[in-house]
């Protein structure tokens, strides 16, 4: 990538994300929440064939999902540039990826980051927390009363 065509990318970026009405660290803190209220109980592995996605949930903290109805909350190591990899990969023994011993590896260059905590996600769950959050109260206007700024 050239060295305009970086500088486009990063004031594209920062566009983007001047346009949000609610701040990126808690926009994230809210993921955050909504995962950990829909994550179960420790487990010490699980079955890993396929990465379908994935989600940054910080530094310490990513979700990935292995089937579109299926989803880890994996807590790691510090982890460098978890937050902003394009990818990620995941180490698995025998098809499964266990705690303390297997890794999220982010990249070049990044030290690998080893997972300590595996819970599962119930991801019906997760998308009615998610729903909640969206949710707005609205009220009907008054008859007569004018838009505000007029």
């Amino acid at each position: 990538m050239s060295c305009k065509a970086s500088w486009m990318a990063i004031a594209l970026a920062a566009v983007l994300s001047a346009c949000s009405s609610v701040p990126y660290a808690q926009r994230m803190a809210r993921r955050q929440a909504a995962y950990a209220a829909a994550a179960g109980a420790p487990v010490r592995s699980f079955h890993f064939y396929n990465l379908y996605s994935w989600e940054p949930l910080g530094d310490s903290q990513v979700a990935v999902y292995t089937q579109v109805n299926r989803a880890w909350l994996l807590d790691v190591s510090l982890c460098q540039n978890l937050e902003f990899a394009n990818a990620i990969g995941l180490t698995s023994f025998g098809g499964a990826v266990s705690v303390n011993f297997d890794k999220v590896l982010v990249g070049r260059g990044y030290p690998p980051c080893f997972i300590t905590r595996i819970r599962p996600v119930d991801v019906a769950k997760l998308k009615l927390e998610q729903q909640a959050q969206r949710k707005i109260d609205a009220a009907p206007r008054e008859q007569g009363s004018a838009p505000a700024g007029r």
